[in-house]
């Protein structure tokens, strides 16, 4: 989930300090940066998608990451009987086994989140994939089952969770137009990964043993490391600003000073638990280049004393109104955009759809402020799968002008850390990824209660078909071969339903919230009757039904919740959502587990995870109805609050 567009602004001649005030070189505090000392050329840096090119080598790197994750997940249930039988434990301790990996695979999101936004997708997935293959290995010695828990469960639930999140996010990073359908495609890997490993896993643990299988299945997850060196970070372009007048150019400082401010101070009221304050609290790039004088469409904004004078645009408008990526044509080897012959005021290095080797330079002038770290998290769409004309921002102004909009700016203490290189055990970037993707503010909306409630009776019930069917299968006479393939099937109806579904949410009046919650009825109900019979016929059109039930929620739940809370409440949702899923998949197969002891019946477990998708959808069903209302509580409070 690459680079971002990171635009920074820096004041000349004036410090941050620790506590978020400026102070000048001299040592002279001021409550306003000197409008002498500012440069007369400002440099931002900004990093836009190449919308293809390396993008599809990381695309395909990414599917085969999730083909080698969610393959070996989704197939686990194969290890339950052997390790049963060796252990002699009960169907609910050892189904904690799994459990665990699949809970950890997403409690650990946020603070994988965060890591990726200080070093990087690439390194992280590589460490991911070291970590996951010395879990799975390191079971190999196990002596007891508790020993799975921490070696399988938790070390390789860290480790697959460090591999998934880099892998997924890191795709819509290099893709603007095309981010919905290269997304899909790197999710298909999800399908593919149950359509390969399911029966391999049962092969692997009929002709070897399961310590072996493990062993085996450690080694394919070190492939990812290989993977990973696609993952390389895009540079991001340098655009000298040309002011226009003194008094624009202490507007645009002033505008980026007093928001620092306000957000900086550690002590702030806005301060969260973890010692710094979620993204929306920051400027975007868009609010500080409003403030310079210029509009994202390439037009100046031009006082009554200069209303006569012409002022050069930001970026021409020919540009502007181009898809990013695609400004290769009218370029100069130097980088600069030639319009009539004559070089403009603004230069763009020449785009090759990779990582651009050169930096734009200027005779004269001096670079504000540079960064090497794009900080992906600072983005406000970093996890969003669907397509972009899905977002108001996007469909309301220019590409560039869309980038500048959702990318949050760097505090001077995240510039001085990276600088300094100094190595800390919760930097800034990291601090402020946690703020974000952990603030329970977001708890107070009704809206979100009920969808995060939705997503975690979902989730209880989603691995637990995965675990048992085959089991049931064979215990009820199916062959052994042809009940694997059922489960092969629902990896083909999750793969074929994905790519299925990001064309239905593309489409212009489509309800995304129906979709799923219909999707997830048919689901849950199917799964509560998949018992009903045990033909071939039967079983296989209950795979369909389930793959795309789950292939349903797991593409369209970004989309929902950019639909009901916004997109600059995505990160923050999307990190709760993680904790609420990864603790109902901890606790499911387990809880599922038990009741098959109890009654002794496959079935006690399909009836619960039914029962608990089917309840997950129906509470979900009023919720545009509670978004309606809930706003309106909003707009009347705000009305009374205004008017005292």
């Amino acid at each position: 989930m690459p680079p971002q567009n990171t635009l920074e602004l820096a004041e000349n001649g004036a410090q941050e300090t620790n506590n978020g005030t400026f102070v000048e070189t001299n040592g002279k505090d001021h409550t306003k940066p000197p409008s002498e000392d500012i440069p007369d050329v400002a440099t931002a840096q900004v990093v836009v998608p190449p919308d293809g090119g390396w993008g599809w080598v990381v695309m395909m790197a990414s599917f085969c990451c999730n083909i080698v994750v969610d393959g070996i997940i989704f197939s686990a249930g194969a290890l339950l009987k052997p390790v049963k039988d060796e252990f002699d434990v009960t169907d609910a301790e050892v189904a904690l086994v799994t459990s665990l990996l699949s809970g950890f695979y997403l409690m650990a999101g946020p603070f994988v989140s965060a890591l990726a936004n200080r070093w990087g997708f690439r390194p992280v997935t590589m460490m991911g994939a070291t970590i996951g293959a010395i879990g799975f290995c390191t079971s190999y010695f196990a002596t007891n089952i508790v020993h799975l828990y921490i070696t399988y469960g938790v070390i390789g639930g860290i480790g697959f969770c460090l591999i998934y999140m880099p892998s997924v996010i890191t795709v819509g990073y290099y893709f603007e137009r095309w981010r919905a359908l290269a997304t899909g495609i790197s999710l298909c890997g999800s399908g593919i990964g149950t359509f390969i490993f399911a029966p391999l896993t049962d092969y692997l643990i009929t002709s070897q043993n399961w310590r072996i299988t493990l062993v085996i299945q450690g080694a394919i997850i070190m492939l990812c490391a290989l993977f990973a060196i696609c993952f390389r970070p895009i540079k991001p372009i340098e655009v000298p600003i040309d002011q226009a007048a003194a008094a624009e150019k202490v507007k645009l400082h002033e505008d980026a000073f007093e928001k620092r401010l306000a957000y900086s101070v550690p002590n702030s009221v806005h301060n969260t638990w973890m010692g710094s304050i979620p993204n929306n609290h920051y400027p975007t790039a868009s609010e500080v280049f409003r403030g310079s004088g210029q509009d994202l469409n390439g037009h100046a904004k031009r006082t009554s004393e200069d209303r006569d004078t012409q002022v050069a645009p930001l970026m021409p408008a020919s540009l502007e109104l181009r898809p990013v990526g695609e400004t290769d044509e009218n370029v100069d080897e130097n980088g600069a955009l030639l319009e009539g012959g004559e070089p403009r005021p603004v230069i763009v290095p020449k785009r090759r759809h990779t990582v651009s080797e050169r930096e734009s330079s200027r005779p004269g002038s001096r670079r504000v402020s540079t960064t090497e770290n794009p900080r992906p998290l600072y983005r406000d769409d970093i996890f969003f799968s669907g397509s972009l004309a899905r977002v108001p921002q996007y469909q309301s102004q220019t590409s560039l002008g869309y980038h500048m909009s959702v990318t949050r700016l760097p505090t001077q203490q995240d510039k001085r850390e990276e600088k300094e290189k100094s190595c800390k055990l919760c930097p800034e970037m990291v601090k402020r990824t946690l703020a974000t993707m952990l603030d329970i503010s977001l708890l107070k909306s009704p809206t979100f209660i009920l969808l995060a409630l939705s997503g975690f009776l979902t989730m209880m019930g989603f691995f637990i078909p995965f675990m048992y069917l085959v089991a049931r299968a064979v215990a009820r006479g199916m062959e052994k071969q042809t009940a694997v393939f059922v489960l092969s099937s629902i990896g083909i109806a999750n793969t074929i339903a994905r790519i299925g579904c990001g064309l239905i949410s593309s489409i212009k009046g489509v309800n995304s919230l129906h979709v799923n919650n219909i999707a997830i009825t048919l689901g849950g109900v199917a799964t509560i009757f998949s018992g009903y019979s045990m033909s071939e016929a039967f079983q296989f059109t209950y795979a369909v039904f389930f793959g795309i039930a789950i292939a349903c929620f797991s593409a369209l739940r970004s989309i929902i919740v950019v639909d009901l809370l916004g997109l600059e409440k995505l990160t923050n949702a999307f990190g709760i959502l993680m904790l609420f899923q990864g603790i109902a998949a901890a606790i499911g197969s387990p809880i599922a587990g038990a009741f098959m002891s109890w009654t002794d019946s496959h079935d006690a477990a399909f009836w619960l995870s039914g029962a608990l998708m089917t309840l997950s959808a129906v509470i979900i069903y009023p919720l545009n109805c509670i978004k309606r209302w809930e706003d309106g509580r909003n707009d009347a409070k705000n009305t009374s609050k205004s008017a005292a």
